[in-house]
C-alpha cells in the first residue's frame, strides 16, 4: 500500500471521527436541559380536576399530596368556608347591591336553617351567573349562608349582575326569579323582586365598566438555544417559590394568605408534562401570567412578575417576549406598570379594588 493511500485513509478516518464527535456535541447541545440531580423538582404535575372555575374559593383536601402546596380551586356549588367571617348587611363580601340583584324575602315568623338548606335550588346559577341565598340570623343579626341548627327572621336571594361571560340578561333574570320564588314558597316567605329592565340596564353598565377595566397580562419566555425538559422548568420555577398547579404543565406562585387566588401562573406544554418520558420532552417556551383584578395590588404582582421573568430568563438562557415573539424591553415594561397603577386607581374608585371579594367575583 502506497504512502498516499495510507495518508488518505488516515485523513478519512479523522474526518469521520470529527463528524461523529460534532454530531454527538450537537445532539448534546440541543437536548432538553435536565434538572440538577441534587435539586430536582417533581417530575409530574397533578392531574386536572373537572369542573369550571368560578367564584367561591376553596382548597380541595383530596388534591394535597403530603406537605406539597397546590393551586386553589374555584367551585360555585360549594358553601362558603365556615372558618371565614360571615357577611353582614354593612360588610361586603357576601351579597352586595354593587354587583348583585338582591330580592328580599320577608317571613311571618322564624325559619330554621335546616328548612332553608332543604329548599335551596338544586343549582346555584341562573344561566352563567351565580345565585346565592343568605339568611338573617336570629341571634347575631348578621346575613349568612343558611346553617343547620340556626333560625332566621328573613332571607335574601341574589344573582350576580355580570362576570366575564357578560351582563345578566332577561332570560337569566327570569330564571333567577323562578329559583327565588321556589325557595320563598318552600320557606313560606314573600319575595320582592326589583324591576327587571332596571336591573338588566344596571348589569350592562357594570359589564361595560368591567370589560374596559379588565386586564390579564402574560410574558412569554423563549429558549435561546437548548430546549428545556419539564423537570428543568419546574426546578427553576420552584426556586422562585412556584408550586405545582392542578393542571399538568401549570405552576403557580401562591398568595401570602391561604385561600386566595395565586399571584402568578406559569404554564407550558401540557403534552410535554404528560409524556411517558418527560425528560425527553422538549419545551421551547413557557408563559408567565397575571390576572390583574384577582390579585391585591399590595402583593406587587407586576413587579414580582418582572422579577420572576428576568430571573428565569437569566438562569434558563431565555428571552422575554410578548405573545407575538417581540422582545419586551425594560422601557416597555415600565409603561405597562404605569398603566396598571392607573387601572388599580380606577378599580379603587368604584369600590372594586383588585383582589377584593367583589372584584374576584366580578372578574371571574
Amino acid at each position: 500500500m502506497s504512502s498516499l493511500t495510507v495518508a488518505l485513509a488516515i485523513a478519512g478516518g479523522l474526518i469521520l471521527a470529527a463528524l461523529v464527535a460534532f454530531n454527538a456535541w450537537s445532539s448534546h447541545r440541543n437536548a432538553p436541559r435536565q434538572p440538577d440531580a441534587l435539586d430536582s423538582a417533581p417530575a409530574d404535575l397533578p392531574q386536572p380536576v373537572p369542573g369550571d372555575q368560578e367564584p367561591v374559593l376553596h382548597i380541595d383536601p383530596h388534591q394535597v399530596l403530603g406537605n406539597e402546596r397546590h393551586e386553589p380551586l374555584f367551585d360555585p356549588d360549594l358553601p362558603a368556608p365556615v372558618a371565614l367571617a360571615l357577611p353582614t348587611a354593612d360588610r361586603r363580601g357576601g351579597l352586595d347591591p354593587l354587583i348583585d340583584v338582591i330580592a328580599p324575602i320577608s317571613l311571618d315568623g322564624l325559619a330554621s336553617g335546616d328548612a332553608a338548606i332543604a329548599a335551596m335550588p338544586p343549582t346555584r346559577r341562573a344561566g352563567s351567573k351565580p345565585v346565592a341565598v343568605e339568611g338573617l340570623n336570629e341571634h347575631t343579626g348578621e346575613w349568612e349562608p343558611a346553617v343547620a341548627g340556626q333560625r332566621y327572621g328573613a332571607f335574601q336571594v341574589g344573582v350576580q349582575l355580570a362576570n366575564r361571560t357578560g351582563a345578566l340578561n332577561e332570560i337569566e333574570y327570569s330564571e333567577f326569579v323562578v329559583k327565588a320564588q321556589s325557595f320563598a314558597d318552600a320557606v313560606n316567605g314573600a319575595p320582592e323582586f326589583p324591576e327587571m329592565l332596571d336591573e338588566v340596564a344596571r348589569a350592562r353598565e357594570l359589564d361595560q365598566f368591567a370589560s374596559t377595566h379588565d386586564a390579564q397580562l402574560s410574558f412569554v419566555l423563549r429558549a435561546r438555544h437548548a430546549a428545556w425538559s419539564p423537570g428543568y422548568v419546574q426546578q427553576n420555577a420552584a426556586r422562585l417559590a412556584f408550586v405545582a398547579g392542578m393542571i399538568p404543565g401549570r405552576m403557580v406562585l401562591p398568595a401570602g394568605e391561604p385561600g386566595l387566588p395565586p399571584i402568578l401562573g406559569l404554564s407550558f406544554d401540557t403534552q410535554a408534562a404528560l409524556a411517558d418520558d418527560p425528560a425527553q420532552s422538549a419545551i421551547r417556551e413557557l408563559t408567565l401570567s397575571l390576572d390583574v383584578p384577582q390579585v391585591d395590588r399590595t402583593e406587587k404582582p407586576f413587579e414580582r412578575m418582572r422579577e420572576a421573568a428576568t430571573a428565569l430568563a437569566k438562569e434558563m438562557d431565555g428571552v422575554i417576549t410578548d405573545s407575538d415573539g417581540q422582545p419586551l424591553r425594560d422601557e416597555t415594561m415600565d409603561v405597562i406598570g404605569t398603566d396598571l397603577e392607573q387601572l388599580y386607581d380606577m378599580l379603587d374608585s368604584r369600590d372594586l379594588s383588585a383582589g377584593s371579594p367583589l372584584a374576584r367575583r366580578l372578574f371571574s
